[in-house]
């Protein structure tokens, strides 16, 4: 496994495990409201870059990386801010969201393209 398909790996099960964080915290472990609110969509808002992701798709893996930080800004603050389950919930979400971050960026950086060396190319 190289570099590149163990960070498309880490990315891939952090965003798994993110939208199953997402929607059984806001549908049924710790909702805002009982019975569930509509807080469950920011789940359902992770599918949409779900396939991208799982095929290694790199402008997927950029714009995830400035979508990602709403998560990790959410997360934060409800880590802070909430009490009890939903204080561990909202950590998990600040967890799950850095390692997402982390490993899309790795992702962009390992499958970027060499620079191309025009200087060389003139003095031939």
């Amino acid at each position: 496994m190289n570099v590149q398909q163990r960070y498309q790996t880490i990315a891939s099960a952090s965003l798994i495990l993110l939208i199953a964080l997402c929607l059984a915290w806001e549908g049924w472990l710790a909702p805002l409201k009982p019975g569930g609110s509509w807080m469950i969509l920011k789940g359902a808002l992770l599918l949409l870059p779900l396939f991208g992701i799982l095929r290694g798709k790199r402008y997927t893996y950029k714009w995830l990386s400035l979508f990602i930080q709403f998560y990790l800004l959410e997360g934060t603050t409800r880590a802070t801010s909430d009490t009890g389950l939903s204080q561990w919930l909202a950590a998990g979400e600040t967890l799950l969201s850095a390692v997402l971050f982390v490993s899309v960026v790795l992702y962009i950086r390992a499958t970027r393209l060499p620079p191309v060396k025009e200087k060389a190319a003139q003095s031939n």
